[in-house]
């Protein structure tokens, strides 16, 4: 039984070393031309006018979640509309209760203001 998995062993050893050979010598001979310019802060084109430790709203983390959230349960629909053929009347039911999900929870994030940016 173990040794079904010794290809998997020996294409994760040859992959390590390749990626550590490559990085290796990526790092040596890479152009190196540090100046002041390239190890400054980048934000936006100009100087940082604040502190970049200073807090974030909370809203701006909570939308960038929702924007997860959603975008991860869009993914679903891909699989599902591949392989409608095959799956009959059961999956459009279920794909239904799936999206009239989706449909509700966007609704109440709406109504709780959670869209709102002031």
């Amino acid at each position: 039984m173990l040794a079904q998995y010794l290809p998997i062993l020996i294409f994760l050893c040859i992959s390590t070393v390749i990626g550590v050979v490559l990085v290796t010598l990526g790092s040596f001979l890479g152009p190196t031309k540090p100046d002041s310019e390239k190890l400054s802060p980048y934000e936006c084109g100009f100087e940082a006018f604040e502190d970049t430790r200073s807090k974030f709203d909370v809203r701006y983390y909570l939308v960038a979640i929702l924007f997860i959230i959603f975008d991860l349960e869009i993914t679903f629909f891909l699989p599902w509309a591949l392989a409608l053929d095959t799956l009959g009347v059961f999956a459009v039911v279920a794909m239904l209760v799936f999206v009239l999900e989706l449909v509700v929870g966007y609704f109440v994030i709406w109504k709780r203001g959670a869209l709102e940016w002031e």
